[in-house]
C-alpha cells in the first residue's frame, strides 16, 4: 500500500511555533484573548508564506503581523531565540498553568486556582483528584492518550462507524464530521460530529430524544466508553475503536451536537473552520448586507436590524447569497 504524501513543512516553522506558544501563554495564563487572537492569525498567515522570511520588515507586509510581532520576528531570526519566551519557559507559574489546561476539563481558571493549591504536574493532579470534577478525572485518565493526534486513517474509520449506527437506527438522520478532519487534515485532535434530524427544526420543541438515542447506540455498539456531558443538544465524551490483533486502540474526545434541520448547513460552515476563514466569510457577509454566524444568515435592512433568517439547504447557498466563489472545506484553512 502506497503511504500518502507527508505534508510539506512550512519555510517558518520555527516563527509559526513560538507564535503558537505565546498565543497559548497569553490565553492560558494572562487570559488576555486579545492578544492570543492576534498572535494566532499572525502564525496562520505566516505558516502560508510560501518563501522563507528574512526579517520582520518583510513580515510586516503580511495582513495581521503588527510592529511589535515584527519585532520579535526580527529578534528570532537574528539571535534563534525570544528573551520574552525564555522567560516564560523559565518561569514555573507559566509553564504549570498552561500545563494544567492540557487535562480536558481545566480551564485557564482551573488550572490558576489548582496551582495557587500547589497543585504542578500530573502526579500532583493523580493525588489530589478528590478536588477534581467528573469531567477533570476523565481527562486525567486518558490525559496520555488525548495527547496524541488523531491520524486521518483513524478518523475515517471512527466516521463510518458512526454513520453506519446512524443509518441503523434511521436512515433520515444526517452527520457530518467536521473540524480540521473536514479541511482534509492528516490528523486531528479529536472528533466533532454535526447531527440533524428532519424532525427537529428551529420551530419545533427539543428533541433530546434525537441526540440521546445516537449516543445510546454507540455506547451499546461499544464505540463510547465514557460520558463526559449529556445535554438536550450537546453530548461530550470519550469513544476508542475496538483492539487490533489484541493491540488496544487509543481513547479519542468525541462531541456530538444536534442542531435543527434549518441551522444545519450554519453550523457545518461555522465547525468546519477555520476561524480565520469564518471570520474573512462574516466580514464579506456583513459588506454584502447580511449577518452570518453559526445558527443563521439574514438580510440586513436599511435601518441596520437583521430580517428573518434566510432558508439555507446546503453549505453552497450561503456563499450564493453573500455572492462568494464556494470553497471547498480543503480551501478553508486559513
Amino acid at each position: 500500500m502506497s503511504k500518502r504524501k507527508a505534508p510539506e513543512q512550512s519555510p517558518n516553522e520555527g516563527i509559526t511555533d513560538f507564535l503558537s506558544e505565546l498565543a497559548n501563554y497569553e490565553r492560558n495564563v494572562n487570559r488576555a484573548i486579545h492578544k492570543y487572537n492576534a498572535y494566532r492569525k499572525a502564525a496562520s498567515v505566516i505558516s502560508k508564506y510560501p518563501t522563507k522570511i528574512k526579517n520582520g520588515t518583510e513580515a510586516k507586509k503580511l495582513e495581521g503581523v503588527g510592529a511589535k510581532i515584527a519585532e520579535k520576528i526580527d529578534e528570532f531570526l537574528t539571535t534563534g531565540k525570544l528573551r520574552k519566551l525564555e522567560k516564560i519557559r523559565n518561569d514555573d507559574t507559566s509553564s504549570s498553568i498552561n500545563f494544567l489546561t492540557r487535562v480536558t476539563g481545566i480551564g485557564p481558571a482551573a488550572a490558576r486556582k489548582l496551582f495557587d493549591e500547589g497543585i504542578r504536574t500530573l502526579e500532583d493532579l493523580k493525588k489530589n483528584e478528590h478536588k477534581l470534577n467528573h469531567h477533570q478525572r476523565i481527562g486525567l485518565k486518558y490525559f496520555e492518550d488525548f495527547e496524541k493526534r488523531i491520524p486521518r486513517a483513524e478518523m475515517l474509520q471512527m466516521q463510518e462507524i458512526v454513520l453506519e449506527q446512524l443509518r441503523k437506527l434511521d436512515s433520515e438522520y444526517i452527520a457530518t464530521v467536521c473540524g480540521s478532519f473536514r479541511r482534509g487534515a492528516e490528523s486531528s485532535g479529536d472528533i466533532d460530529v454535526l447531527l440533524t434530524h428532519p424532525d427537529f427544526t428551529s420551530e419545533t420543541t427539543k428533541q433530546p430524544k434525537l441526540l440521546h438515542r445516537v449516543v445510546d447506540q454507540l455506547e451499546k455498539c461499544g464505540f463510547i466508553t465514557d460520558t463526559l456531558s449529556k445535554g438536550d443538544t450537546k453530548f461530550m465524551g470519550v469513544c476508542q475503536l475496538a483492539a487490533e490483533n489484541g493491540v488496544k486502540n487509543p481513547y479519542r474526545r468525541l462531541d456530538i451536537r444536534l442542531i435543527p434541520k434549518d441551522q444545519y448547513y450554519c453550523g457545518v460552515l461555522y465547525f468546519t473552520g477555520s476561524d480565520i476563514f469564518n471570520k474573512n466569510m462574516r466580514t464579506h457577509a456583513l459588506e454584502k448586507g447580511f449577518t452570518l454566524n453559526e445558527y443563521t444568515i439574514r438580510p440586513i435592512g436599511v435601518t441596520g436590524i437583521a430580517g428573518e433568517p434566510l432558508p439555507v439547504e446546503s453549505e453552497e447557498d450561503i456563499f450564493d447569497y453573500i455572492q462568494w466563489r464556494y470553497r471547498e472545506p480543503k480551501d478553508r484553512s486559513e
